[in-house]
C-alpha cells in the first residue's frame, strides 16, 4: 500500500551567504538536484538549522522552493515532489503563523518538533500537537528527535495522535529499534499515517519492517542512492538495500565520524560545497570549520570517485 506520503525525503539544508541571509540560488540548484533524483525536501528541519532561521527568511525559503518545483515540474509533467517545511520555536502564536505562511506559499506538510524550553509531561505533549492540528489549515507530521529537544514522543501517545484527522504521519529520529518497530506497527495497516525513519543507517531496515519512508541527511550529497535504496527495499530486493545502506553508511562518515551535531552539518555543505550546489556557511550559533578540515573533506570526497 502506497501512501499520500511515502518515499525519500532529504532534510535538505539551508544555504547561506558569509552575512547569513537565505541563498535564493543555491536553493533552486538544490531543488533542481532533488527533483533529478526524484526525492522531496524537508525544509528547515535539524539539518537545515531550522531553529536558526529567521521567519522571513523561513517564509522565503519556501517560496523559492515551490516556485523551483513548479518550474521543473513544467519541464518533466510526470512527477510533483512534495514540500515539507519544518516548524520549531517556543512561542505558539508565532509558530501559528508561520505554519499559515508557509502553507499559504504552497508547503504541502507542516512538521513539527516539540517547543524545547520546558520539560513537558506527556498530557502536554499530546495537547500541544493536538492543538496545533486543530489550528492548522494544513497537514501536520510528527517530529520526534530525542537528540535536540531532549524529550521523547511516547509511543502511546503516537498511537492517540494518529487518529486525529488533520496527523498524517511521524517522523521519528530516535535511535531505539524497539520503538522504531512500536512506531512503523502503528502506521502499518492504515492509509491515513505514515511512519518516515529518520534514523539514516537504519533505512533499509525500517522499509524492511513496513515504513513508508526515510529521511536521510546524506541525501544531501547522494540522493540517487538512497532513491536507489527505497525503491530496491519495497520491491523486496534487501540484498541491493543493504548494500546501499552500507555505502551510503561509510559516505556519512566523512561528515559524521568525530564530530558534533553541529560540526557534521557544516562539514556536510562542503561536501555538497564539491558538487556547486551551495558553501559552507552557517547560521548563528553554528560557525565554519577550519580550512584544513574543509580541505580534508574534499579530499576524501575526491578519494570516493
Amino acid at each position: 500500500m502506497k501512501k499520500r506520503y511515502h518515499g525519500v525525503v532529504v532534510p535538505m539544508v539551508t544555504p547561506v551567504t558569509e552575512n547569513g541571509t537565505l541563498n535564493t540560488q543555491a536553493v533552486e540548484r538544490i531543488i533542481a538536484f532533488f527533483v533529478q533524483a526524484g526525492v522531496s525536501p524537508l525544509l528547515m528541519g535539524t539539518t537545515g538549522e531550522g531553529n536558526s532561521v529567521s521567519q522571513k527568511d523561513g517564509l522565503l525559503f519556501v517560496e523559492t522552493a515551490v516556485k523551483a518545483r513548479q518550474e521543473w515540474s513544467m519541464v518533466n509533467g510526470q512527477w510533483s515532489m512534495v514540500i515539507y517545511a519544518g516548524l520549531t520555536g517556543n512561542c505558539f502564536a508565532e509558530q501559528l503563523a508561520q505554519a499559515e505562511a508557509y502553507t499559504n506559499a504552497g508547503a504541502d506538510v507542516i512538521v513539527a518538533t516539540l517547543p524545547t524550553y520546558y520539560a513537558l509531561t506527556e498530557q502536554q505533549m499530546e495537547n500541544y500537537y493536538r492543538t496545533l492540528a486543530d489550528s492548522i489549515k494544513g497537514p501536520l507530521m510528527l517530529y520526534n528527535i530525542l537528540a535536540t529537544t531532549h524529550m521523547s514522543i511516547p509511543v502511546e501517545v503516537i498511537r492517540r495522535l494518529a487518529d486525529h484527522p488533520n496527523i498524517v504521519g511521524l517522523k521519528d529520529s530516535e535511535r531505539d529499534l524497539e520503538r522504531m518497530a512500536q512506531c512503523i506497527a502503528i502506521a502499518k495497516d492504515r492509509d491515513d499515517f505514515c511512519y518516515f525513519c529518520g534514523w539514516a543507517a537504519q533505512s533499509a531496515h525500517s522499509l524492511e519492517l513496513g515504513g513508508d519512508g526515510i529521511v536521510p541527511s546524506t541525501g544531501n550529497f547522494v540522493p540517487e542512492m538512497f532513491q536507489q535504496l527505497y525503491e530496491a527495499a519495497i520491491k523486496g530486493d534487501m540484498d541491493t538495500a543493504n548494500r546501499l545502506q552500507d555505502e551510503t553508511n561509510e559516505i556519512a562518515k566523512i561528515y559524521q565520524k568525530d564530530r558534533t551535531l553541529g560540526q557534521s552539518l557544516t562539514a556536510l555543505k562542503v561536501m555538497m560545497q564539491t558538487k556547486g550546489l551551495c558553501e559552507p556557511w552557517m547560521l548563528m550559533p553554528l560557525t565554519r570549520l577550519s580550512e584544513t578540515e574543509e580541505q580534508q573533506i574534499k579530499e576524501k570526497v575526491n578519494a570516493l570517485d
